[in-house]
């Protein structure tokens, strides 16, 4: 597993019985989580949370506030800033964990001796898209949820990164890679971090597991003939790292060579010094 251990503005401080107490700035929020299955005693700590998330049998929750929070506060990692928002689905606008994959991609474009496209998709409020643009690469930004491309806009502005070259592009995210194939514009890098489960504007039904080897071989396609890395992650606990290095083996390495790895990615817990595991991720480089 590789661990998100740098942060100085996010904490998982405890889990126990299907949730996580975080600090998100010094702020404490309290959000369920179903791969805690363990019942670790709860420290009086718990009690003193700003705000709980509880979850509603008809699908979504609310929010518990036990004293006034702004509606949206920053945190920091390196040079890098973030607007952190609670929403009506626990989410908070970033997954931190996600900060292991920043660096790997940073240190990427900044070796790679020549300048580096990056096609983020399913880009939501643009952790990966700062990472890459902070370290000299251009980026196309895209999102299907116009709320997710401004909030990324935001999130470049309170970065100071809104001079970079970034195109922030709201649109269904494989008919955009299609349009580009067609007019001949391709990527040296590719980041993608698409959904377990949503519906199209036409009523069609996206499953990761069903869908996601078609869209890498349409993304494939929009890669340069000499990219530089190709990153799957996935919250799916049914689609496994191995799954994932499998389907980038498959797609990727005959056309281009390179080599794949995949991992489990999480985040350290303060109280016991284990890692909480986040989601997977594949990551295919080129030699």
């Amino acid at each position: 597993m590789r661990i998100a251990d740098k942060w100085q503005d996010y904490k998982i401080l405890e889990t126990s019985d299907g949730e996580k107490m975080e600090s998100w700035g010094g702020t404490t929020l309290v959000r369920p989580d179903p791969q805690i299955i363990w019942k670790s005693e709860k420290s009086p700590a718990w009690n003193d949370a700003d705000a709980f998330y509880h979850r509603s049998e008809k699908g979504g929750g609310w929010w518990e506030y036990k004293k006034k929070l702004p509606e949206s506060w920053k945190i920091s990692y390196g040079d890098l800033k973030f607007i952190i928002r609670p929403t009506g689905f626990k989410h908070t606008g970033l997954f931190p964990e996600q900060a292991v994959n920043w660096d790997m991609m940073a240190d990427m474009i900044k070796n790679a001796g020549r300048p580096i496209k990056v096609l983020n998709l399913f880009a939501y409020t643009g952790g990966a898209t700062l990472a890459c643009a902070n370290a000299g690469a251009s980026v196309s930004h895209v999102d299907a949820s116009k709320g997710m491309v401004q909030w990324a806009r935001d999130n470049a502005q309170a970065s100071g990164l809104s001079d970079k070259p970034i195109r922030w592009l709201i649109d269904d995210c494989e008919k955009f890679v299609r349009r580009e194939i067609r007019r001949g514009n391709f990527y040296d890098a590719i980041v993608m971090d698409p959904p377990s489960y949503g519906r199209g504007p036409g009523g069609e039904v996206w499953k990761l597991e069903d869908c996601i080897y078609d869209l890498v071989k349409v993304c494939a396609d929009v890669l340069s003939d000499n990219p530089l890395f190709f990153l799957l992650n996935s919250y799916t606990t049914g689609l496994s790292p191995s799954v994932m290095a499998y389907i980038l083996n498959d797609v990727l390495c005959e056309k281009f060579g390179g080599v794949v790895s995949a991992d489990e990615i999480g985040l350290p817990v303060l109280k016991t010094g284990m890692p909480l595991p986040c989601g997977s991720t594949a990551v295919w480089k080129s030699k």
